[in-house]
């Protein structure tokens, strides 16, 4: 059983049990949270495919920790211009894991 969720503008296809890192969500360490906006849903009977969310299924899940991605680095040049301009990034991410689907 499986199901694609959208999870801040994004989406997942997840199972129970299942660890993600998913863009940073302001909910607390150690909380539960349930993401209603379930896209697909694939089990023994069949597949559900909403439009645009499969009605009455959720999947309830579980903050692990909120983290830092690794750092991304980006240069620019232009040749023969003088141009360089050097810029880094760090993604803010949470790791879930994925406890039941209903």
């Amino acid at each position: 059983m499986f199901a694609v969720v959208d999870i801040a503008g994004q989406q997942f296809k997840v199972t129970e049990k299942e660890k993600h890192y998913v863009p940073r969500l302001s909910s607390e360490v150690e909380s539960e949270i349930v993401f209603d906006s379930v896209l697909l849903l694939s089990d023994d009977s069949g597949t559900k495919i909403g439009s645009p969310f499969v009605e009455g299924v959720k999947v309830h899940a579980k903050v692990l920790e909120h983290l830092k991605d690794d750092k991304v680095s980006v240069f620019k040049k232009k040749r023969r211009t003088g141009y360089e301009k050097y810029n880094t990034h760090r993604q803010q991410l949470s790791r879930i894991e994925i406890t039941k689907i209903a």
